[in-house]
């Protein structure tokens, strides 16, 4: 099967880019004025938490819940969460992690979620140090292992906090605009958080968590080359290492793809830059009712498994390379699974007619190659594809 990767979505994330509006330049007073009327002020508060500390409040998951299936994937090699460990046990400086109060002391993790997860493994015994620079002689130690001394100096240690409360104010037209921000500014080193990971941060609540569900579907794993869900209780709180190995879970591309899909579904909203497609989706989908969310969970199952039986297994790939390489196209999905949920009542029949449908869009590949492969890759492209799939459908309905 083809693979496709977080830096493919990304180059397929910038649609159509709109002009910025120069700005006027403004006097002093002006100015003064604009910073006094400003629409948001961010209200924070310093914490300090020791380690044994930060391992309950994770364990009870009431507080603080940096679960990786909703939160930022776990990217953190063995070496990096002990040289923190390392760090910890030579009193050295460890930048502060950022907390968002979502709820009256309820808190989201905005930064340092791999700093909270590689404590809290640590204390929970779940890996020995390894790669240490310093402290050599413990490698291979875990925390139950350490001297007493030693742990009892680990769990003195202590990771600051800071806490943007729920008193921020924001601007009413864009509630996001401040976690935006702080996002931004806080990701200006070390491992970026990507746009996926940041919608999964800003836009929490029951349509993010569909999306999150929807990664598990079976079919969608198998088309995309990511390693089955296998967990019974999804309340677990790890996945299993080989979908954390894999390129498109751990970057939450999957989330990505499955979001393309409504995202695209009306024409009205394909407008401007992929980017802003994908927010504005999240944004609207906010605080969307149970039904619909129902409706979409059934939707997406139905078109996704319909696409694997009409192409018999091979859906969304496009034609070998001169190498004899198959990739899937992230255009061909959106065409494919768009087109097929404006027929949802014909599925059965596109089916059926499995094999005049593949021989159809194979001759439509080799007259419109740029245009079903997102060479040109424009809102109105996007369109336009979904809109030459949907005939090859509607001719054999």
């Amino acid at each position: 099967m083809g693979q496709i990767t977080q830096e493919t979505l990304n180059e397929l994330d910038d649609a159509e880019v709109g002009e910025e509006a120069a700005e006027r330049r403004l006097s002093d007073n002006e100015i003064e004025q604009a910073y006094s009327d400003a629409s948001f002020r961010v209200i924070y508060q310093s914490n300090n938490y020791f380690l044994p500390q930060i391992r309950d409040l994770i364990n009870e998951r009431e507080v603080i819940n940096v679960r990786p299936e909703y939160q930022r994937r776990l990217r953190w090699s063995r070496k990096q969460k002990s040289l923190l460990i390392e760090s910890l046990l030579l009193n050295i400086p460890v930048p502060p992690v950022f907390l968002y109060e979502s709820d009256l002391a309820r808190y989201e993790v905005m930064d340092g979620q791999q700093r909270l997860n590689a404590v809290h493994e640590y204390l929970q015994n779940d890996f020995a140090l390894i790669g240490l620079e310093k402290l050599t002689y413990l490698i291979g130690r875990g925390y139950n292992k350490l001297p007493p001394k030693l742990r009892r100096g680990l769990d003195r240690a202590s990771l600051s906090a800071i806490v943007l409360l729920h008193e921020t104010r924001a601007d009413e037209s864009d509630p996001y605009l401040v976690r935006r921000l702080v996002f931004e500014r806080l990701n200006t080193g070390g491992s970026t958080l990507n746009k996926q990971e940041i919608r999964n941060s800003l836009f929490r609540g029951n349509f993010n968590d569909m999306i999150v569900e929807l990664t598990r579907n079976n079919v969608f794993c198998r088309i995309f080359n990511i390693p089955p869900y296998t967990e019974t209780d999804a309340r677990e709180y790890y996945e299993n290492p080989q979908r954390q190995k894999n390129s498109l879970y751990r970057t939450m591309g999957d989330c990505q793809i499955v979001l393309r899909f409504f995202a695209l579904l009306d024409d009205d909203h394909i407008r401007g830059a992929m980017t802003s497609i994908l927010d504005k989706c999240m944004e609207r989908n906010k605080h969307v009712d149970a039904r619909i969310l129902q409706q979409y969970r059934e939707s997406f199952a139905k078109v996704i498994e319909a696409c694997d039986k009409i192409y018999d297994g091979q859906a969304f790939l496009l034609p070998p390379s001169e190498q004899g390489v198959q990739r899937v196209s992230m255009a061909l999905y959106d065409a494919n699974m768009v087109a097929l949920y404006r027929r949802l009542a014909h599925l059965d029949r596109f089916i059926e007619k499995g094999s005049q449908i593949r021989s159809s869009i194979g001759r439509l590949l080799s007259k419109k190659f740029e245009l079903l492969t997102a060479k040109a890759n424009t809102a109105q492209s996007i369109k336009d594809r979904i809109a030459e799939v949907g005939r090859v459908f509607d001719s054999v309905s």
